[in-house]
C-alpha cells in the first residue's frame, strides 16, 4: 500500500495532480478540506478566512495539526486501496509526520512551476490575483505558504515534477507516478530531492 503527498504552491497543477488521481480510482485527500470544514465549524466562509483558520489550527494544536486531522481520513481509504493520494501538504513536520505513520510506504511529489505562469493559471481559473489583478495576493499566498514551511518539503520531496509544459505532459506523468506507485510497491523509494526522470 501507498500514500502519495503532493505539495506545491498555488497554481502550480495540485487539483489537476488529484484529479487524475480521481479519474484513475485512487481516493484523494485534500488536507484543504480539513481547513475548510473547520471554517464552517467556526460559523466562517473558507473563501475568506481558509489562511487565518490553517494558521490558527496550527497555533492551537501544533504544527501538524492539519496532518493529524487527515490521518483518519487516509487510514479509512488504504483499508480498501492500494494507493491514496494526499493533496496539499504545506510543510516538513507534516511531511515527517506522515513519515512516522505510514515509513516506507510514504512518498512525496513537489509540483513546481514559475510565478508568472502560475499566476495565468489562477487568473485563467477566475480565482483572486490581488485587488488591482498585478499578483499581489498571490505573493502573499505564497508567502504564507513558504511561512509554514512548504519549501522545505519541496526541497526533501522524493519526486519534482516541472509542472512547465502541455497539460497532457503532466497529467500522463502523475498517472506515471501513480501506476509505479501501485505496481512496483516492492521496489525501493528513490533517494530524497532526487528529480523525476
Amino acid at each position: 500500500m501507498r500514500v502519495i503527498g503532493t505539495v506545491g504552491l498555488p497554481g502550480s497543477g495540485k487539483g489537476e495532480a488529484a484529479n487524475v488521481a480521481r479519474e484513475e480510482g485512487v481516493p484523494v485527500v485534500t488536507m484543504g478540506d480539513v481547513i475548510r470544514r473547520e471554517c464552517r465549524d467556526r460559523g466562517l466562509d473558507p473563501a475568506e478566512h481558509h489562511g487565518e483558520i490553517a494558521k490558527a489550527l496550527r497555533e492551537e494544536n501544533g504544527p501538524d495539526a492539519i496532518a493529524a486531522r487527515s490521518l483518519p481520513l487516509i487510514e479509512e481509504y488504504r483499508r480498501t486501496n492500494e494507493t491514496v493520494l494526499v493533496d496539499g501538504l504545506r510543510s516538513q513536520v507534516e511531511v515527517e509526520r506522515f513519515e512516522e505513520a505510514f515509513g516506507d510506504e510514504f512518498s512525496l511529489v513537489s509540483i513546481e512551476a514559475p510565478f508568472e505562469l502560475r499566476r495565468e493559471r489562477i487568473s485563467d481559473r477566475g480565482r483572486d490575483l490581488g485587488e488591482d489583478d498585478g499578483g499581489e495576493g498571490l505573493r502573499a499566498r505564497d508567502e504564507r505558504e513558504l511561512g509554514f514551511g512548504m519549501g522545505e518539503a519541496m526541497e526533501h520531496a522524493d519526486v519534482r515534477i516541472e509542472n512547465t509544459d502541455t497539460l497532457e505532459t503532466f497529467r500522463k506523468r502523475i498517472r506515471e507516478i501513480l501506476r509505479e506507485e501501485t505496481e512496483n510497491e516492492s521496489e525501493p523509494a528513490p533517494e530524497k530531492g532526487e528529480p523525476s526522470r
